[in-house]
This record gives structure tokens, C-alpha cells and sequence, in this order.
């Protein structure tokens, strides 16, 4: 899908939270480099990352039942709210304008944003319409006690500031030389929005009232979710969305989401 698209996907993990490990990669690890990000200081150096941590923001999960789509949605609904919450005191210390997205759920595909539905494809953000979809199908639903629903709706959220904050808008406008480059580039953004999902849920964490397990359990399930599954690389290596996950988890700030200047390894 090209990135003139108002749409982008996130991978649904393949088996819904398997396993496998992964660690975050040493902050000395990132270092500038002229592939393929150059000349794009939105990019590269965004005000985002210099607000410092999200604020601790107390959000306490609602109960969830196993096939209970309504469940989901008022779950949802009250991580959305405080997604909100965290998000525009950031951009509020970034002096930046802020504007929450719409949300709409679907419990069968169909198309949006003009856009067929996907079936391997949990959420998606319509950065035109500022608007962010998640599927609670069958398949989504038979675990959803588990943090993979926070992730997904953290992650297209992370679309979302990517979008007020005009880094989609410069990612869009970035030339590249050919295929590798153009996939290369499409994954910094896709990896960048984990980071910021991580970042959120870090900041939120303390209050959710969860064991550490349930954290390892959801990197075990994003080691295993990478573009080896699939045809396009588009999103990374499992090994590489891990690490940005815990990455933006660790830090609990988006000054440890900043993709454009990851050495090629790290958004393999």
C-alpha cells in the first residue's frame, strides 16, 4: 500500500499473544544516519521528543468478557479517554495544537476510508479524517483480557500524534530511491507509533494493577508478529518491534520513539 494512502494498518500479532522474548536495545544504540532520513527536521528532530516523560496518568482498565464485543467497546472507550488525557498535556508542554481523533469499531470487514478491509489487520488510522478503526471480531475477542486490545488502540493512537504533530505529513513527502528505501522508511513510521503505544502504556502502567508477566507475555506476542510473516516488510522484525515497544514502555516518553535517526539494523 503506498503512503499517499490515508490508511495504515497494524499487523494483528499472528496467534493473539505467543511466544518468544525480546529486550530493549541500549539507548547508545541510536545514533544519526543519512539512510534514508535527511533533510527532514519534523522527522528528526520533532518538539515531541523533548517534553520529557508522559504524565502518570491513573487508568484503570474496565473487565472484559471473552466474545463480548460491548465489553470491548466501553473497555476501549476508557483507554481512548485516557489516551486523551495523556497526550494533550504533552502537546501542552510542547505548545503544540492538539485534537483527539474519532473512534469507530466494527465487528466484520468492510470498507473504510475508503479502503477494503483487510482481514489480517486488527486496527487502522485514517489520517485525513483524523479517525482511528478497530475490528473486535471473533478472533480479537477469544482473548481479550489480555494487553494486545491496548496495544492496538495505543498504537493507532501513536498514528494519530504522528499526524497533529506533522510527522506524517514530512513522512509522506520523503522521497526515496527505490523499493528497499521506500519499505525502510514506512517501517520507521509503523515501528515509531509502537514506541509511542509503549510509551503510553508505561506511563500508565502503575495503575493498571497488572503482574510484570502480562508485560513480558505481550513482548513474547510482538516477537513473534514481525514481517517474517508476511510478504510486505513493512512493519519490522518481531525482534525490532519488541525492542521499540519496551523501548517507549521504559522510557515513558516519546523522546525514545525517534525512528528517523535508528541505525537500518533497528528498523530491519
Amino acid at each position: 500500500m503506498g503512503k499517499s494512502s490515508v490508511v495504515l494498518l497494524l499487523a494483528v500479532v499472528a496467534s493473539l499473544l505467543a511466544g518468544g522474548t525480546a529486550n530493549a536495545a541500549p539507548a547508545s544504540s541510536v545514533v544519526p544516519a543519512a539512510y534514508p532520513v535527511k533533510n527532514a527536521s519534523t522527522l528528526t528532530r520533532n518538539t515531541l521528543y523533548s517534553t520529557g516523560p508522559l504524565p502518570a496518568t491513573v487508568c484503570p482498565e474496565r473487565p472484559v468478557r471473552a466474545g463480548s464485543a460491548a465489553s470491548a467497546r466501553t473497555y476501549l472507550k476508557a483507554l481512548v479517554r485516557c489516551l486523551d488525557v495523556t497526550w494533550s498535556a504533552q502537546f501542552l508542554k510542547a505548545r503544540m495544537p492538539f485534537s483527539m481523533p474519532k473512534v469507530k469499531f466494527i465487528t466484520k470487514p468492510e470498507t473504510v476510508c475508503g479502503e477494503k478491509w483487510r482481514k489480517s489487520f486488527a486496527g487502522l488510522y485514517c489520517s485525513s479524517s483524523k479517525l482511528i478503526i478497530v475490528m473486535l471480531d471473533r478472533d480479537v475477542l477469544s482473548r481479550p483480557s489480555d494487553l494486545f486490545l491496548m496495544d492496538v488502540i495505543a498504537h493507532e493512537y501513536g498514528h494519530h500524534i504522528q499526524n497533529i504533530s506533522g510527522i506524517w505529513g514530512e513522512y509522506v513527502r520523503l522521497p526515496n530511491r527505490g523499493k528497499a528505501e521506500y519499505y525502510e522508511q514506512t517501517r520507521r513510521h509503523e515501528l515509531q507509533a509502537e514506541c509511542l503505544a509503549g510509551a503510553f502504556i508505561g506511563s500508565v502502567w502503575k495503575s493498571l494493577d497488572r503482574p510484570d508477566e502480562d508485560w513480558r507475555y505481550l513482548l513474547d506476542a510482538s516477537r513473534r508478529s514481525g514481517d517474517e510473516n508476511y510478504k510486505i516488510r513493512d512493519h519490522g522484525k518481531g525482534k525490532n518491534i519488541a525492542n521499540w515497544l519496551n523501548r517507549g514502555f521504559k522510557a515513558a516518553s516519546p523522546s525514545a520513539c525517534n525512528t528517523w535517526i535508528a541505525r537500518s539494523a533497528m528498523v530491519a
